[in-house]
């Protein structure tokens, strides 16, 4: 009975690539709306995971993420370094400045001003040059993605650059995870950091600590904070913050989930309507089968064999199309280090599995209903 309700299916070429098609497209929207939502939350983390040697962070009070912070005196450097179980404490600057190219163009940076003596703070993996450049006087190490956005055709090494009326030359490439808003970012010591971006007496925007046990960093993070009254977050949770105030602060979870529902709809409505005149169609053939004896369970079991290998198809091609789509936009700086996490696909599956199991149910009650004898009026 099973090859049966294929053969029917698939006779209808036009209906069956209907059925298909309204599953690929919610699959696709879903999916794909889904994955971009996801990746750039994340990247309200980027700031704190391109720095993978800090266990805490110690912040002021007020501050909430890497780019939403308060400046503190720099005597708060010395208080967390007096508290027991930390093991190295460096500073760390972060702050928005322009810089002017030797064209002429203004652009919007971040600096991030990394440990003199360590140069902890910088992103784990350099492109081109070394960490040790920044010794090198007036000198720059600017992200990939700002590299490939300032400098599109042609290699940045070399290029100076003038930063608060003074002379930045970038001299290396770092490997980092953009930032939500993509803004270029050059890193250099903490030192001339103060000198390209002046501003208020308190400069320091951050205290990086490394951890004696890092596996106690909450507990460190804890003592830090009720010591020198200041606010420490581990690495993890000043990343979550980040998540946190993009979900709190910006209309993006609103927007994906008005697409995501849509792409759920849209399906609905697409496989519904087929689905309906399918079912429709062939009433005939399926008063047949009760005439001949075929039970209500088994007419059941037919439609649904109809509806998985649609939806196994349909959800098939949905879930290429987004992995084509990822893919395609790989180069592009703007969707750098994207991925389709596992929850995604299999949440697009439920959601297939309810439009199927909706649209079938409805669809199957005029089946139910239809008589055995109304084939041969």
């Amino acid at each position: 009975m099973i090859w049966i309700a294929i053969r029917m299916l698939t006779g209808d070429a036009q209906k069956f690539y209907g059925l298909v098609f309204g599953i690929a497209f919610s699959t696709l929207l879903i999916t794909q709306q889904l994955t971009i939502f996801v990746n750039l939350l994340e990247r309200g983390a980027s700031g704190v995971y391109n720095v993978s040697s800090a266990d805490v962070w110690v912040m002021d009070p007020v501050s909430r993420t890497t780019d939403v912070a308060y400046a503190m005196p720099s005597t708060a450097l010395d208080k967390v370094r007096g508290v027991p179980g930390v093991e190295w404490a460096v500073p760390h600057i972060r702050a928005q400045a322009s810089v002017r190219t030797k064209t002429g163009d203004l652009e919007g940076v971040a600096v991030i001003g990394v440990d003199d003596a360590t140069l902890i703070g910088l992103p784990k993996t350099m492109l081109e040059g070394a960490p040790d450049i920044l010794n090198t006087p007036d000198s720059v190490i600017i992200d990939d993605v700002g590299a490939q956005r300032m400098f599109p055709d042609q290699s940045p090494l070399g290029e100076r650059l003038e930063l608060n009326d003074q002379r930045a030359v970038i001299r290396g490439i770092a490997d980092a995870t953009p930032s939500f808003t993509s803004t270029v970012v050059l890193y250099t010591k903490y030192s001339q950091a103060l000198n390209y971006v002046p501003g208020t007496r308190n400069r320091l925007s951050f205290v990086l600590v490394g951890a004696e046990n890092p596996e106690e960093a909450k507990a460190l993070a804890t003592r830090i904070s009720e010591q020198t009254g200041l606010r420490a977050r581990t690495r993890d949770e000043f990343a979550r913050d980040g998540v946190d105030f993009i979900i709190e602060n910006t209309g993006i979870p609103f927007n994906f989930g008005i697409t995501v529902a849509l792409g759920f709809i849209v399906g609905v409505a697409i496989v519904g309507l087929t689905f309906s005149l399918f079912i429709r169609d062939n009433i005939k053939q399926f008063g047949a089968l009760k005439a001949i004896g075929v039970t209500n369970g088994k007419i059941r079991k037919m439609v649904a064999a109809q509806a998985a290998l649609v939806g196994f198809i349909g959800y098939g091609l949905g879930i290429l199309g987004t992995l084509a789509f990822i893919w395609s936009f790989a180069a592009n700086p703007t969707f750098k280090g994207f991925y389709i996490p596992w929850e995604i696909p299999v949440f697009s599956l439920v959601a297939v599995t309810l439009i199927l199991a909706l649209t079938g149910w409805l669809a199957l009650r005029n089946v139910l209903k239809t008589e055995p004898a109304a084939v041969f009026r």
